[in-house]
């Protein structure tokens, strides 16, 4: 299974920064081993998307109707139109700051699919949940309430987030990754069969150049959903070297 590294940028990045997506696009060229992505501002989809034709750009949420009375929505299809293959939907600040619920969530990625483009679908626990020694059934109620009955792998990846280590600096141990990456991996086997131990588990949460080799070599762990660290390819790069040499 070929290692997938994906970069969010949130709401940072205005036109001057295209120079770092065609920078980040043309090193990630001397690691064909590993699959790359960057989920971009809404505003910056079209220009990346024009300026890089063959690198995968991608948004960081869609609205789960084609059109409709939606103000200061986007839909999935309007996202393919502007150059996008990819969405994630359900990223934990999405869910908590705009309470997005799983069936929401489990909408938005079907839509992404129809439209024609793969979908990250984020779950992860809060700090509390973690120290209620909840973190497993919460991920694992997430799971099976956001993912479509059709899932697959050729379009569709998870991504493992604790919301407690995200841009925090904090990770849990790589006995807690691999517990919750293995509950994830069982999940996806026992409800999509073979095709779910083909499914990407990526994992989301303060992962960097420094400790992307250790996180990266744990069983289940195929890849990473990166946030601050993906904005340069100095920062970005030195991750995507990580998942090659594993």
């Amino acid at each position: 299974m070929q290692k997938f590294i994906a970069g969010n940028w949130k709401m940072n990045g205005q036109l001057p920064d295209i120079a770092s997506v065609k920078a980040i696009a043309a090193a990630a060229q001397n690691y064909p081993s590993v699959d790359t992505a960057l989920c971009l501002p809404a505003t910056l989809i079209a220009p990346a998307a024009s300026a890089l034709p063959d690198y995968p750009i991608g948004a960081q949420d869609c609205h789960s109707a084609v059109s409709g009375a939606h103000t200061g929505c986007i839909s999935a299809v309007m996202l393919k139109e502007a150059g996008a293959s990819l969405s994630i939907v359900g990223h934990s600040e999405r869910r908590a700051a705009q309470h997005e619920s799983d069936a929401e969530v489990r909408a938005k990625a079907l839509a992404a699919k129809s439209a024609g483009l793969s979908v990250i679908v984020c779950v992860g626990e809060t700090e509390a949940e973690r120290d209620a020694n909840m973190a497993v059934a919460v991920v694992l109620r997430q799971l099976d309430h956001s993912l479509p009955d059709e899932a697959a792998s050729d379009w569709l990846s998870v991504a493992y987030e604790p919301v407690w280590a995200i841009g925090t600096g904090r990770i849990p141990s790589a006995g807690d990754v691999e517990q919750i990456h293995g509950a994830i991996r069982a999940d996806l086997e026992a409800r999509f069969g073979a095709d779910g131990a083909k499914i990407r588990i990526l994992y989301g949460g303060s992962m960097n150049g420094d400790n992307a080799a250790s996180l990266l070599a744990i069983p289940n762990v195929d890849g990473g959903l990166i946030g601050g660290a993906s904005l340069s390819a100095d920062k970005f790069m030195p991750i995507v070297a990580a998942a090659a040499a594993v």
